[in-house]
């Protein structure tokens, strides 16, 4: 049997490098993101050709709770089943809270934390009445400690822990676990683009930025990549990590260890 993955925001970073894992391991897989339509049916077609199962697309803008629902909907409908869910997609916006606009708060609370309230409950069901899920929360090390200039997005990713745990607890006796990933520094695009914000939030260059503030927090001076994190994507979604569950997992090089 070929179990099926939704990952959101996976059109490219940390969600397309899970993509690729789950794609390398035989599954089938519902891409979801923002970007250039040509783009992205590049990136699909590419995926789909070196997949054993298929690679689709749906194009659910992760702020919309009707668009969410018709995400896990079409995927049930083409594929027969959402096995694995892998709640990814993420925006940032750096700056002190009295100069935050409200409409970036507003975005980033429902992209990173309510966006994985709607697919899980809309996914739920089915795999209750399966006996069989994996859920994912690409949460943060942001999670689990707090740097300045981040309000909503570390407000955000803390409740994508709260929520892991909760949903856990709900699933524990349906073969459903529920669980955060919890990355460091990842070199994305989402990681590059903050930086320059960083930067004048600061009052620092750009190298001061990735050498100073984000290596800083990670001991083993290195950049987290999305083929570890991929991989772990994997092994949470495998028998081995049944009994895993409402767990949050830090893949940070050491930073909350300090």
């Amino acid at each position: 049997m070929t179990r099926t993955a939704i990952i959101t925001g996976s059109t490219s970073g940390i969600g397309l490098g899970i993509a690729e894992a789950y794609a390398a391991e035989g599954y089938n897989i519902m891409l979801n993101g923002f970007g250039d339509a040509d783009e992205i049916e590049a990136t699909r077609a590419a995926l789909d050709a070196k997949a054993a199962g298929t690679v689709a697309y749906h194009g659910a803008d992760m702020t919309k709770p009707d668009q969410i629902a018709d995400l896990v909907a079409q995927t049930e409908a083409r594929f027969g089943a959402v096995d694995i869910l892998v709640n990814n997609a993420g925006i940032q916006h750096v700056a002190p809270v009295e100069e935050f606009p409200l409409e970036k708060w507003d975005a980033i609370i429902a992209i990173n934390m309510s966006s994985a309230f709607h697919t899980i409950r809309a996914a739920l069901p089915g795999m209750k009445s399966r006996g069989f899920g994996r859920i994912i929360n690409v949460a943060s090390a942001h999670g689990l400690v707090a740097s300045p200039y981040k309000s909503a997005y570390v407000t955000a990713k803390h409740g994508i822990i709260g929520l892991t745990k909760t949903i856990a607890l709900e699933a524990a006796q349906h073969g459903v676990t529920v669980n955060a990933v919890c990355p460091g520094y990842v070199l994305t695009p989402l990681v590059e683009g903050q930086i320059p914000d960083t930067a004048k939030a600061r009052g620092i260059t750009e190298e001061e930025v990735k050498r100073d503030v984000l290596l800083a927090a990670q001991p083993t001076k290195e950049f987290v990549t999305v083929e570890q994190l991929g991989a772990l994507c994997v092994f949470l979604a495998g028998e081995a990590a049944a009994s895993m569950t409402g767990t949050a997992l830090p893949v940070d090089g050491g930073w909350v260890a300090q």
